[in-house]
């Protein structure tokens, strides 16, 4: 999943309910997809260094969250998106992506069973309108109802090593059901796995806890009603102390680069094919049935198409985004790809980045060149994620 701003923003420009928090709280702010979302606080390297550490707060209410009811459901997300969502079980998270006719990638998501017939499809905020549009086109011979509940859920996420033992200090959670014990809560958060979510309460509020984030750490994203966020952001920040750090989208932004993440717009688009981006995996070609784009997967990319690798480097000069790769250090190297991501990376204090490069030079080890605003910056491939927890 993405935080990518997108490039054209909407007339009205749009706050998320959290927004006098951030504001009180000194953030920063920056324009992704006509919403105001805070981008740092203090500094983008304390931030990241929380996450990796202790734990930090992010406000991700921008997101999409586009719902699917009814007894044919399942077959309606098993026809629109690459994945085989039928499969899932209550409580059970999958990422997916939404494919083009022509198997570009529209948007990548997490898709939520959330009832028996009941889904819930979040998307980045950039292309949440175009999602919410394309479930209901594709839907339209289900029996489903679509619904885009966007403006109708905020999103909390608390992230790093202490995500787990800050949200079972914080008073006020409960199970959803007859009781509302907060010892079967704990229970629950025990037992909760990895791409698993259940419904709860927060002082009495309904609150859905996924197990699922962005940042290569474990943690936890929080469902809620707008006006309840503020009170669940605070509660959590002040049960935390100096372990909850609230954080901007830049730091999230590292850390899903050092986890090997894909962003929307940089990693993925409408010119790229799973397979390229390393998601051949989440295309399920034996799924019953047609899915749109399963032809031109199944046809496959040419043999020449670029495909995405890690690269790293020495020094303290960071590829970005759009910088030129080489084979060759000379004047007279050949072009061989282009950089969709890079920075220094905080946790391993070396620059990192991905890229897209001819298959020919995709094998790790292959020594190729950066262009870094004039200088020919040495990287080696390397396999991704660059991090990975060890618990």
């Amino acid at each position: 999943m993405t935080n990518d701003p997108g490039t054209t923003a909407p007339a009205e420009e749009r706050l998320s309910p959290l927004d006098a928090v951030h504001r009180a709280a000194g953030a920063s702010f920056t324009d992704f997809a006509g919403w105001q979302m805070p981008v740092r606080y203090s500094s983008d390297l304390a931030e990241h260094h929380a996450v990796r550490t202790a734990s930090g707060i992010f406000d991700l209410s921008h997101m999409g969250e586009i719902v699917l009811i009814g007894p044919q459901a399942a077959a309606a997300l098993d026809f629109a998106l690459a994945g085989r969502l039928s499969a899932i079980e209550i409580g059970q998270a999958k990422y997916s992506l939404l494919l083009a006719d022509d198997g570009g990638i529209i948007d990548d998501l997490v898709v939520y069973r959330t009832g028996d017939d009941r889904y819930m499809v979040v998307a980045n905020a950039s292309n949440a309108a175009v999602v919410a549009d394309e479930l209901r086109t594709r839907a339209a011979g289900f029996d489903t109802v679509v619904s885009d509940e966007s403006d109708d859920i905020a999103l909390i996420a608390l992230q790093g090593p202490d995500a787990r033992s800050v949200l079972l200090e914080t008073p006020g959670f409960g199970v959803d059901g007859p009781g509302n014990d907060a010892e079967d809560f704990d229970a629950r958060i025990a037992a909760l796995k990895y791409y698993r979510a259940f419904p709860a309460t927060f002082e009495g509020q309904p609150v859905l806890v996924a197990r699922t984030g962005y940042t290569g750490e474990d943690g936890f994203e929080l469902y809620v009603a707008p006006e309840r966020a503020t009170r669940l952001w605070d509660a959590l920040v002040e049960t935390g102390g100096p372990r909850v750090v609230p954080c901007g989208l830049a730091s999230r932004d590292t850390l899903r680069l050092e986890a090997g993440m894909p962003l929307y717009g940089h990693e993925l688009g409408r010119d790229i094919l799973p397979v390229q981006a390393g998601l051949g995996r989440v295309v399920a070609l034996a799924k019953e049935g047609d899915f749109i784009g399963r032809a031109a997967i199944e046809r496959g990319p040419a043999a020449d198409a670029p495909v995405l690798v890690g690269l790293a480097a020495e020094g303290r000069r960071a590829p970005r985004a759009d910088y030129a790769v080489f084979d060759g250090e000379s004047e007279g190297a050949v072009r061989v790809g282009v950089v969709t991501s890079g920075a220094l990376s905080p946790t391993l204090g070396h620059p990192v980045a991905m890229a897209f490069v001819s298959p020919a030079l995709a094998e790790a080890g292959t020594a190729l060149y950066v262009d870094v605003r004039g200088t020919r910056i040495p990287a080696a491939v390397v396999a991704l994620p660059f991090y990975k927890r060890t618990s």
